[in-house]
């Protein structure tokens, strides 16, 4: 094949990646920032121009410094949480030869389910009348703690974020299981024969060698906590009193509830500029250890 031959055939291959990046991304992105520059209210066909006023009001807006708040919790409990479970159980699955494949899809069941009815169960369960968790709590003799967890605003942001753990807490089983299958279960025996506890093998053998999947599955997680949107909509809707707003539901009331379009899509490249940085940086240290060949 000749060199021009192989120039086209590139071209053809990487044309429809080329396309779909510039429908589906910068054509949207420069549609955003065009929005952030301007007064629309989502009917006047001639907004007008106002340049950075959304970015100075949102810079001043306190109550956008509140939803970061929200979503810097959300971030570290979202991201260590599922991380950790995850981590321990897929070791756990990993050396237990019966029921494994009923344990994994137990565990993942709860990814697969669409967010709204897993909002809509969760918001049953957590009813301060007839949910099952005050009910539970009043027969084991823990009445005490019975509470309004939704309407609450000391508590509402964590006990939505126990459901989006409970959530989200399979999918990371699966993969890093699915990455476990590839340890050296020699160098692990031969950890074990030096004397080094459960906990030893799993930092200084185990972890190292999946180290690239557990980086990707960080990646998804912790991006998922700047946008977070649908979870905390279908369950609070951003309540009590604004307590469970993040920047995702904030934007959202701003844009479609009071029709301020141009400060919503503001908010929301926000949130874009604060995810893309984290995104880049994991994938290239994962590339890196990949290429070094350090994990599976």
């Amino acid at each position: 094949m000749t060199r021009r031959a192989q120039t086209r055939l590139g071209i053809l291959l990487a044309a429809p990646v080329a396309i779909m990046t510039i429908v589906f991304f910068l054509f949207p992105l420069v549609n955003a920032v065009y929005y952030s520059l301007v007064d629309f209210n989502g009917i006047n066909p001639n907004p007008a121009f106002i340049g950075l006023a959304n970015f100075a009001e949102m810079i001043f807006d306190p109550e956008v410094w509140h939803a970061l708040g929200n979503n810097l919790i959300w971030i570290i409990g979202g991201t260590a949480a599922p991380l950790i479970i995850g981590l321990l159980v897929s070791v756990l699955l990993w050396t237990t030869r019966r029921g494994a494949t009923i344990y994994r899809i137990i565990f993942f069941l709860p990814y697969v389910l669409p967010g709204v009815a897993i909002g809509i169960v969760w918001g049953w369960i957590y009813d301060p009348v007839s949910g099952w968790l005050n009910q539970g709590l009043t027969a084991i003799g823990l009445g005490g703690l019975a509470r309004g967890w939704l309407g609450d605003p000391n508590i509402a942001l964590y006990a939505v974020l126990a459901t989006a753990v409970w959530a989200s807490t399979g999918f990371v089983i699966v993969i890093l299981l699915s990455a476990l299958r590839n340890v050296d279960v020699e160098l692990v025996d031969a950890a074990k024969i030096d004397g080094a506890n459960p906990p030893q093998r799993l930092w200084y053998v185990i972890l190292p060698q999946i180290m690239p999947v557990f980086l990707m599955v960080l990646t998804l997680t912790l991006v998922g906590g700047f946008s977070v949107f649908d979870i905390i909509f279908i369950m609070t809707g951003g309540g009590p009193a604004g307590a469970t707003n993040t920047i995702g539901t904030y934007a959202y009331s701003q844009a479609f509830e009071l029709s301020r379009i141009g400060y919503g899509t503001t908010l929301a490249l926000l949130i874009t500029v604060l995810s893309v940085p984290f995104a880049v940086a994991l994938n290239r240290l994962q590339r890196r250890l990949s290429l070094d060949g350090t994990g599976a």
